[in-house]
C-alpha cells in the first residue's frame, strides 16, 4: 500500500480525485472478497453434505491420516498450520 501524498500539497480537485480512486479500490476489493467468500460458502456446504453421506453409509468421516496428524498436531510434533 502506497504512502498518502502530502495532503497539504494537493488541491480541492486532486483530493476529491484521491477520494474517488480509492473509494473505487475498496469497492472492487470488497466485491472480490464477497465472492472469495461465496465460494468458500459452497464448498464448506459440499463437504459437509459429503461428510453426512458418509456417516449415514456407516462410514467414518475421518482417515488414518486425519487421525494420525490430529495426534502430531496434540502432541506437539509439528508446527501449527499458518493463519
Amino acid at each position: 500500500m502506497e504512502p498518502l501524498p502530502d495532503l497539504a500539497s494537493l488541491s480541492d480537485s486532486e483530493l476529491r480525485e484521491l477520494i474517488d480512486e480509492l473509494t473505487r479500490e475498496e469497492r472492487e476489493v470488497s466485491y472480490r472478497r464477497r465472492l472469495l467468500h461465496g465460494k468458500i460458502d459452497i464448498l464448506r456446504a459440499e463437504l459437509v453434505a459429503r461428510l453426512k453421506k458418509q456417516v449415514g453409509e456407516g462410514e467414518s468421516p475421518f482417515t488414518e491420516v486425519d487421525v494420525e496428524k490430529l495426534t502430531e498436531i496434540l502432541s506437539a510434533k509439528t508446527a501449527p498450520p499458518p493463519a
